[in-house]
């Protein structure tokens, strides 16, 4: 089992890079404890596969340190650091039946027969293939390889690390829910620490303590996600996760209140003045804006209500500025002097796309 720290480490896929291009991975310092559940989670190309093959030992990185316990690895091969990694699409051996293939690695590290007799059926039972170990792989379904690819990661209780990238592409989407939950059990069973690489939000919340968010090869915050979703430290995080995602206004910064749209926005506390040329915006979630009295909030034109089950999403605008707010069910809204107040304190200031505390 292994502690992961990375120290200032950045890679560019070019022999030359410039001092602040072309650099798939900016320099980055962090620290990922034995035996935690983290997840990359980004849109495609923000280099979070990069990252984890990095870590994995596919990538050598143009710069930094990458240890496991201690113990720099970041120039050593894949085989050498003790970990598993699962793929995005199955790897399978069709030639062999299912729990030939999860016997696989066990066999190539000598493990005793009735040791890999006994790890085969517990991990056949923790993914439900039971019934399916003296199928050929050959002939399956892409849910049923990508179950055998989990497996097969899964199957070494002595790895450092499993890391996953992207392993739920190929599933069923029926089947995503049942087998997150299944990994998350494997984790909470074990002693293992568990890297998950994903552009879904849902994936990533549900299965991760901690949540890495990546953006243009960059870190932009590292929490739970309780954090991401309450306190975004940049307002691509407030964006990306949520659904609808955090409301982003620009804004101009008077104390204790913004002015949006010459509106005024009450803020939690003051701040201090900002330097001229920062960009200043605030956030605000969809769930943390109500219905306003005439008397109060901002005016808003409605420009069409979403119904999602649980409650509306009124999308609408302020002078020109889209605003997207969660409504209750039980709550009539008015065909036309619509206004909405923001809970100031869950109203957050940005300056350059970063919190400002």
């Amino acid at each position: 089992m292994s502690r992961i720290e990375l120290v200032d480490l950045a890679h560019s896929y070019l022999t030359k890079p410039s001092p602040t291009s072309h650099w798939a991975l900016k320099t980055m310092n962090m620290t990922w404890e034995q035996g935690g559940a983290y997840a990359l989670l980004g849109p495609s190309g923000c280099g979070k596969t990069t990252l984890l093959n990095a870590i994995s030992g596919l990538v050598i990185p143009s710069h930094g340190k990458i240890l496991f316990d201690g113990t720099d690895v970041a120039k050593i091969s894949t085989e050498q650091r003790n970990i598993a990694q699962v793929f995005q699409f199955p790897v399978v051996y069709d030639t062999m039946t299912v729990a030939e293939n999860l016997a696989f690695p066990l066999i190539n590290r000598g493990v005793r027969g009735d040791l890999i007799a006994q790890r085969v059926s517990e991990v056949a039972k923790m993914l439900d293939l039971g019934r399916d170990l003296a199928r050929k792989a050959r002939g399956l379904t892409a849910d049923m390889k990508q179950k055998i690819s989990l497996g097969r990661g899964l199957v070494r209780s002595d790895v450092g690390a499993i890391l996953f990238d992207e392993p739920l592409t190929v599933i069923d989407p029926h089947l995503k829910w049942h087998l997150r939950a299944q990994l998350k059990r494997v984790h909470d069973e074990s002693d293992v620490t568990m890297i998950y690489v994903t552009h879904d939000q849902t994936e990533a919340l549900t299965f991760a303590d901690k949540v890495v968010v990546m953006l243009d090869g960059a870190v932009v915050q590292i929490g739970t996600p309780q954090q991401l979703f309450e306190k975004p430290a940049h307002t691509f995080v407030g964006y990306f996760i949520g659904s609808p995602g955090m409301n982003v206004l620009p804004a101009d910064l008077a104390g204790d209140h913004v002015m949006v749209r010459g509106h005024r926005i009450d803020l939690a506390h003051g701040y201090a003045p900002r330097p001229m040329n920062d960009k200043i915006e605030i956030g605000v979630r969809p769930e943390f804006l109500r219905l306003a009295s005439r008397h109060e909030g901002f005016p808003v034109t409605v420009a069409r209500v979403e119904d999602v089950g649980r409650a509306r999403i009124m999308r609408c605008a302020i002078d020109g500025v889209a605003v997207s707010a969660l409504i209750s069910e039980d709550v009539a809204i008015p065909s036309d002097g619509v206004r909405l107040v923001a809970d100031p304190a869950h109203v957050h200031v940005y300056a350059d796309s970063h919190v400002v505390d």
